[in-house]
C-alpha cells in the first residue's frame, strides 16, 4: 500500500448552526485543541505519507497555520475554500488533487476515527474501487406519512458515515456532473454517475459532532483512546 498515493479531503466548510455557538463546531476545542486538529491528526497518524486537503469556510484560511503548529513538521497539508453546498466543497477539495490514488472524504466534525477503520476503507477501495462505512440501526424505526406511521425493518437499514473512500479516477469524474439536491453524500454522487457503492463496517464511536452533548461524548472517547 505504501506506493499508492493517498489523499484525505477533510470537509470543514460548514457553519455548524445546530451547535448554538458563534464558532463553527469544527473549530471548538476538545482537550485544548480544535475538533479539526483531532480529525486531521487521525489521518496523519494512520498515513504519514498522505496529502491532507482541508476544505475551510471562506475567510477562515488562517486555521491552516494554526493546524500546522500542532502537526508534525513534515505533514503534507494544504487548504482550499468551501463552496455553497457539501457537493461543491468536496468538489473543491478533489480539484486540488492532481495525481491518481486513493482519496478519503471525511467530515471534519468526526474526530474519533480509528486506524483500523482507515485501513479497512483503504483495503476495500483498492479491491472494489470505493468503500462507504456504515453501521446497523439499533433503535426501532417508523416511517411517517401524515397522521399515519408504519414500522420499518431496521435490519435492512444502515447509517452512513465517513470517510467515504474512492479511487480518484472513479470519484473525480463523478464530481464533474451537474449538482443535484439529491446529492446527500459522495456515495449518492457516485451512484448518480453510474457507479456502484460498496459498504464496509463503520464504528459506533465515529460520531458526527452536531450538538454540545456530542462534544462531551467525543471528549470522553478521545480520553479513553489516549
Amino acid at each position: 500500500m505504501g506506493d499508492i498515493k493517498k489523499f484525505a479531503v477533510i470537509v470543514a466548510g460548514g457553519k455548524g448552526t445546530r451547535m448554538g455557538t458563534e464558532t463553527p463546531k469544527q473549530f471548538l476545542d476538545i482537550n485544548g485543541k480544535p475538533v479539526l486538529y483531532h480529525t486531521v491528526n487521525a489521518f496523519v497518524q494512520a498515513m504519514p505519507d498522505a496529502q491532507i486537503i482541508v476544505v475551510l469556510p471562506e475567510g477562515m484560511q488562517q486555521w491552516l497555520e494554526r493546524l500546522k503548529q500542532h502537526l508534525p513538521e513534515n505533514t503534507n497539508i494544504i487548504a482550499t475554500t468551501g463552496g455553497a453546498t457539501r457537493f461543491h466543497s468536496v468538489q473543491n477539495g478533489l480539484n486540488a488533487i492532481t495525481e491518481d490514488g486513493i482519496v478519503f472524504v471525511h467530515d471534519a466534525a468526526r474526530p474519533i476515527i480509528s486506524k483500523a477503520m482507515i485501513f479497512r476503507c483503504l483495503q476495500t477501495t483498492i479491491e472494489q474501487g470505493c468503500a462507504i462505512p456504515a453501521i446497523p440501526v439499533a433503535e426501532s424505526l417508523r416511517a411517517v406519512d401524515g397522521e399515519q406511521s408504519r414500522p420499518v425493518d431496521r435490519s435492512t437499514i444502515r447509517v452512513i458515515q465517513t470517510p467515504q473512500t474512492f479511487k480518484t479516477e472513479i470519484i473525480k469524474p463523478a464530481f464533474q456532473q451537474p449538482f443535484s439536491e439529491q446529492f446527500t453524500d459522495e456515495a449518492t454522487v457516485l451512484e448518480a454517475f453510474g457507479g456502484t457503492v460498496h459498504l464496509v463496517e463503520g464504528e459506533k464511536k465515529n460520531i458526527k459532532i452536531t450538538t454540545p452533548e456530542d462534544l462531551i461524548i467525543a471528549q470522553t472517547f478521545l480520553n479513553s483512546n489516549s
